[in-house]
């Protein structure tokens, strides 16, 4: 199983156009990037005893989420994910998934649903995952819980396979219904002007990256938008 190493950091606007002046001399911008950058919409998922919460408010390091995650609003191109990490490793698997799937399971219609999702045209790895899910679901296991939404900046190299994104103004919402809403109405998790910076990369950074982000003033962080949105919702009692 392939896994890469992420690391993140909390950044300031003024920060970022620092990190971004440097980051133009040294990587290209994502080619699916857009000028400007894009906006993430992520569907997250856990269970009855949201033990993907308290996975990460506990700290351990072996734990997997699960999500549905879209891009500028756009239903075309939806995705389902399973992230796991294993001793400060990431691995994720990916597939296509349809907006009218998608829907039923944001409904939770698991039972009435069965036969339209297990007998989906999908195939392949997109099949196995949406299964997964599924039989996850049908046994009430697993359930939708929160939004999370976010505009992302991003850079490349192909040396170490590094890829480098600044995610800014980032909110949560408990509404899953709205996840194909134009607006979630999502509530900031963050202090205004704080953002996320990303550092993604096969097992060696290379020098004059590894330079850049040691410069000092970038404080690491172990921080996760999912916990962090689904921590406002459990503090507002959602």
């Amino acid at each position: 199983m392939y896994y890469r190493v992420e690391d993140k950091y909390l950044v300031y606007e003024d920060e970022i156009a620092y990190l971004k002046s440097r980051l133009a001399k040294l990587m290209k911008r994502d080619p699916h990037c857009p000028e400007g950058g894009y906006l993430i919409r992520s569907l997250y998922f856990d269970d009855r005893w949201d033990s993907a919460y308290l996975e990460n408010e506990a700290g351990l390091d072996n734990r997997v989420k699960i999500r549905v995650r879209s891009y500028n609003n756009d239903d075309s191109f939806l995705k389902l994910e399973e992230k796991s990490k294993k001793s400060g490793f990431i691995h994720k698997e990916d597939s296509i998934i349809r907006r009218e799937t998608v829907q039923k399971l944001i409904s939770r219609g698991a039972d009435s649903a069965s036969a339209a999702l297990l007998s989906s045209s999908l195939v392949g790895e997109e099949a196995f995952l949406l299964k997964k899910l599924y039989y996850r679901m049908n046994s009430g296991m697993v359930y939708p819980v929160v939004i999370v939404e976010y505009e992302r900046d991003a850079y490349v190299e192909p040396a170490g396979n590094v890829r480098i994104t600044f995610d800014r103004n980032i909110s949560g919402s408990s509404r899953v219904e709205r996840f194909f809403e134009k607006n979630i109405y999502g509530v900031p998790v963050l202090e205004r002007g704080m953002h996320i910076l990303e550092v993604k990369y096969d097992e060696l950074i290379p020098d004059h990256l590894r330079t850049l982000l040691d410069e000092g003033f970038l404080r690491r962080t172990a921080f996760s938008k999912y916990y962090y949105s689904r921590n406002n919702m459990i503090m507002n009692g959602e």
